[in-house]
């Protein structure tokens, strides 16, 4: 898919050196992804707790 964005110039170089990336494209794909994993981790830990489970641990490796 393609987007036209409006990003200042000072922050597209500052992701472009953090993520190594040699595009803007690069830099920015990295970014997202980035941003996508660390939202997925946050629901996964305000999930801690509140889940029950039939199996111990060992049962479910031995799976």
């Amino acid at each position: 898919m393609r987007a036209t964005v409006t990003i200042e110039q000072d922050k597209m170089s500052l992701l472009m050196r953090e993520t190594k990336s040699k595009s803007k494209a690069a830099a920015v794909k990295i970014a997202i992804n980035e941003y996508l994993m660390k939202k997925k981790i946050e629901k996964i830990k305000s999930k801690r707790g509140k889940l029950e489970f039939d199996m111990t641990a060992d049962e479910t490796r031995h799976r």
